[in-house]
């Protein structure tokens, strides 16, 4: 009897081992079937959910009731969506914590002005260039006579957005040397530093410069200095690593190109002609 016993139990054991196992590999292989189409992920959801920051014109907010998002990366995002056949949903990250919002899937994209770097093709999947830029000082307009050699900064207070390329060239170019470095959280924040005079000079994209500065914005005591341009670099649009909707958004921009479309997005906001094109 008690080998009988043993008998039943250890193929009931079995059974269950076999049973469980095969539940396991059922929704493992659903896990599997999910991660092999990001494309077909967010197709499925509807929605393209976009990370970025607020600094015009790329994305910022018409007026100050923040009832509607526009600028470049706003309008070039909804067209890349319409032909994805889903809808452009917009999320404020922290730049800093972008790649890992990205693989939390809190975000499906990094569409913010990214430069393209090779550490974070490494991490990343990422769109052809579609736009060149490159990082300039600013001041207060009556100070940019003093800052447009290596030095000069010594000793005053320097910001850029932390984890940016602006931060990099601060931290690593012998023009900076000598500065006091501060990190803050956004583009818009480097410039209220400098503005409200807590900082000397900040470090920025240039295409922020051309829509944030100058008559008739927000900024119109602030300069680009003259010959204090840094690291001539390129936008891509960041997707999760070996992700398939970088090949997919990489045809359509091709197709915005061709008919013209991104063009006409990007003169809209001074663009025109930091557009890549080719």
């Amino acid at each position: 009897m008690k080998k009988v016993l043993s008998i039943i139990l250890a193929l009931v054991m079995t059974f269950s081992v076999v049973t469980l196992f095969a539940a396991c590999s059922k929704d493992n292989a659903g896990d599997a079937s999910t991660a092999e189409s990001d494309l077909a992920y967010v197709q499925d959801k509807g929605k393209l959910v976009i990370g970025m920051t607020l600094f015009a014109p790329m994305d910022y907010y018409a007026d100050e009731n923040e009832s509607e998002l526009v600028g470049f990366e706003v309008e070039f995002g909804k067209a890349v969506c319409e032909k994805l056949g889903v809808e452009a949903e917009f999320q404020v990250i922290s730049w800093e914590a972008k790649e890992s919002e990205l693989n939390a899937k809190n975000i499906d994209c990094i569409w913010n002005g990214l430069t393209i770097t090779p550490e974070r093709q490494e991490t990343m999947s990422i769109s052809k260039p579609y736009m060149a830029n490159k990082q300039v000082l600013i001041t207060k307009s009556e100070n940019v006579d003093k800052y447009k050699t290596a030095g000069s900064l010594e000793g005053l207070t320097v910001v850029a957005e932390k984890e940016s390329a602006g931060e990099e060239v601060v931290t690593t170019d012998e023009f900076f040397k000598g500065c006091n470095y501060t990190a803050v959280d956004s583009m818009a924040k480097a410039m209220m530093e400098v503005k409200s005079g807590t900082a000397d000079a900040a470090v920025i994209d240039y295409v922020t410069g051309i829509g944030s500065l100058g008559e008739g914005t927000d900024y119109e005591n602030i300069s680009i200095v003259e010959n204090a341009s840094f690291a001539d670099e390129q936008y891509g649009i960041a997707f999760r690593k070996d992700s398939d909707i970088t090949a997919k958004v990489n045809e359509i921009i091709d197709e915005l190109i061709k008919d013209g479309t991104l063009k006409k997005i990007a003169e809209k906001y001074k663009l025109g002609e930091q557009l890549i094109v080719e």
